[in-house]
């Protein structure tokens, strides 16, 4: 098992990025055992949460285990709260960076897997947000999605007031990561959105596996989101189990979707 914090200069973020990744290549040989190092390995992009950074999937979970389990290699990025998506102003490029770049970065730089099935994109509260956007964003890239306690907060702040404060960031915030909020409905920052467009265009559009607490304050944009995929009748698994907005709920979730994703 290697574990590397890798940093290289991102055209999409015009700066230097540094991620962790876990590299399971390295396992000693056991007598008589054949070791298969000449076979690409599947990939799994995995995000952090609103408030965190690229070490915590590796501080707070059992990702290094499950790693070296299912033979195959997990990235972790950072986010830096900015829920995955392009900021053209500043032209930190998010959304290209995670979806697109840091994908041909990593095939090119590890041994893993170039095809779109043997690729997928996961994360946590804002970073299962990330997940699905960027997975239906960049469909061509990832054959699947995890996405645990989604931080779907576009329904919330769609045409929100300036008043508006949902106790964890407010009206300034949200505008200046989102945009416009009278826009975002129907835009790419919107997954129905871009559900709807995969569909009108016939494209393959990726699996989605979906899990969330019962006592998680984001339970009521998960349904939403579960609502919607029902009616258009998509291929996905949703799960919903007790639990909080918490690493008990999401240690166990990563490895129930781990091993569906790998199913």
């Amino acid at each position: 098992m290697a574990l590397l914090q890798v940093s290289y200069f991102s055209d999409a973020m015009q700066r230097e990025v540094t991620f962790n990744a876990l590299i399971p290549k390295d396992m000693r040989k056991e007598a008589g055992q054949k070791v298969n190092d000449h076979h690409a390995m599947k990939s799994l992009y995995l995000l952090h949460g609103y408030s965190g950074s690229f070490t915590d999937w590796l501080t707070y979970a059992n990702v290094r285990e499950l790693s070296e389990r299912y033979q195959i290699a997990i990235f972790m990025p950072s986010g830096e709260n900015h829920f995955y998506i392009d900021d053209t102003d500043k032209k930190n490029l998010y959304g290209e960076y995670i979806g697109a770049e840091l994908v041909e970065y990593t095939r090119g730089m590890f041994p893993i897997s170039d095809q779109k099935e043997d690729t997928f994109i996961g994360g946590l509260s804002m970073g299962g947000y990330g997940a699905i956007r960027n997975g239906l964003k960049y469909p061509e890239n990832f054959g699947k999605i995890i996405a645990l306690s989604s931080a779907l907060i576009t329904y919330n702040i769609q045409n929100a007031s300036p008043d508006y404060a949902d106790g964890v960031a407010d009206y300034q915030y949200f505008t200046r990561v989102f945009g416009d909020l009278t826009k975002l409905k129907g835009s790419d920052k919107d997954p129905e959105a871009l559900f709807s467009q995969l569909k009108k265009e016939n494209k393959t559009i990726p699996h989605i596996y979906m899990a969330c607490g019962s006592e998680d304050f984001l339970l009521d944009v998960n349904h939403k989101l579960r609502d919607f995929l029902n009616s258009e009748n998509s291929d996905f698994t949703y799960v919903e189990a007790p639990g909080e907005h918490s690493w008990t709920f999401w240690n166990t979730y990563i490895e129930k979707a781990l091993a569906w994703a790998l199913q």
